[in-house]
């Protein structure tokens, strides 16, 4: 396959994956690693980049909801947004360190845009989280 359709594949199935679409990352990652074809660094940096620009958009549309929250007909209950924002004050800001989770991950992200964490703040932390996650699968499956 080739190299730039490999690292396109690798890229939207992570940033797929970050929204809150149900999608899987790791299998396209892994199958590329298994490939060989391509410099296993930019793999990483690849899914790490497209996982963060997908959790960018979930920031977004927290953000963005954020303004929408004292509407009417809001289709999320302010119950559930105080039960949300006390799951994320007890752990903080330092747990977008753990965005790369499944299930509470994209969440997580969607969370820190209504709380409008810092933008700089939520893409470092989410970056180094994710690139932790991804290094770590193109290390266990390339047998290095």
């Amino acid at each position: 396959m080739d190299i730039v359709l490999e690292t396109s594949a690798v890229f939207f199935s992570a940033l797929l994956s970050a929204t809150l679409i149900p999608a899987t990352s790791e299998a396209v990652l892994i199958a590329t690693v298994l490939n060989g074809n391509t410099n296993l660094w930019i793999l990483a940096l690849t899914a790490t980049f497209g996982n963060t620009a997908g959790a960018i958009i979930n920031w977004a549309i927290g953000t963005f909801l954020s303004g929408l929250s004292k509407k009417s007909w809001f289709p999320i209950s302010s119950k559930m947004i105080v039960k949300a924002e006390g799951h994320f004050n007890k752990y903080g800001i330092w747990s977008l360190l753990f965005s790369w989770l499944p299930i509470i991950g994209d969440p997580l992200t969607l969370v820190a845009g209504y709380l409008k964490v810092p933008f700089l703040t939520f893409c470092v932390l989410v970056f180094i989280g994710k690139a932790a996650r991804y290094f770590f699968i193109v290390q266990f499956f390339s047998g290095s």
